[in-house]
């Protein structure tokens, strides 16, 4: 008979041996940036409902789709003139909201899907919101904006979707452009599908040392008149060379201008 110590021991050993039930590990939760949540602001819930309206009342098909945030809603005030201009002729739809995430735009996809819009090219630029808010990581901006793609191909199986990099913020170089500069590189480096095309407009904004002109990004976020002319030159052989020959015409493109180097009265430096 065992005493003592020995006791001790065995119940010990027992214990050991015997751990009950295993549970199954839990995954950890999804980040924020795929997880589908409105806007709760009082003028971005507007503009939310305006851009859902736009595609449940959509009545034929629109073969040119914009989905993104501010930079894209700007196509109906500084970007307006380009816009009846370029992208007008071949029946674009913007459904841009100013200050949306990742999360915001799977919601709205969510809740408007763009299958009843038959699109044949959707251009989506979305992130720059994310990567500021000092919430999100860049491996969790590229899984936001990696789950708009895959939820569009879904919603459109038939339509080119065409990806666009984060634009640069900040008038000079700054930790939020680093940032960018991370996510934009994992974006470029993904192998999409032949249904996805990646496509770098960013560089046509800043000058050879980095910054940007004012007279492109006149806060060094959104853009001036002359901003959305080079976005436009930018996504429009993309675009038309996806949409059907009887497309459109478009108007011949004048040279592109070189951006202006720094000067004694631009802004002082600062995001």
């Amino acid at each position: 008979m065992m005493r003592g110590p020995a006791v001790i021991l065995a119940l010990a050993a027992c214990r050991l041996a015997w751990t009950g039930p295993q549970e199954a590990p839990v995954d950890p939760a999804p980040p924020p940036t795929v997880r589908p949540v409105p806007r709760a602001e009082e003028w971005a819930a507007s503009r939310q409902a305006e851009v859902l309206e736009r595609v449940q009342q959509a009545t034929t098909p629109v073969p040119v789709v914009f989905v993104g945030d501010s930079i894209t809603q700007g196509w109906e005030s500084e970007g307006v003139a380009i816009w009846q201009e370029r992208m007008a002729p071949l029946g674009a739809m913007n459904l841009g909201v100013g200050g949306d995430r990742t999360e915001h735009v799977l919601w709205r996809l969510e809740q408007a899907p763009l299958s009843r819009l038959q699109p044949r090219v959707i251009v989506l630029m979305i992130g720059t919101n994310n990567a500021s808010s000092g919430r999100d990581s860049g491996a969790q901006i590229v899984q936001g904006i990696t789950a708009i793609v895959r939820l569009l191909q879904d919603q459109c199986p038939q339509a080119c979707i065409v990806l666009l990099d984060i634009p640069p913020r900040g008038q000079t170089m700054n930790p939020v452009r680093g940032l960018v500069l991370q996510v934009n590189q994992a974006l470029a480096a993904t192998a999409w599908p032949e249904q996805v095309t990646w496509l770098a407009c960013g560089d046509r904004l800043v000058r050879p040392d980095g910054s940007i002109d004012p007279a492109i990004m006149p806060d060094f976020l959104h853009l001036s008149p002359e901003g959305y002319r080079r976005w436009a030159r930018s996504i429009l052989p993309v675009i038309t060379a996806r949409l059907e020959p009887q497309a459109a015409p478009l108007v011949p493109e004048e040279p592109v201008p070189p951006t202006a180097p720094p000067g004694p009265g631009d802004p002082p430096s600062g995001t």
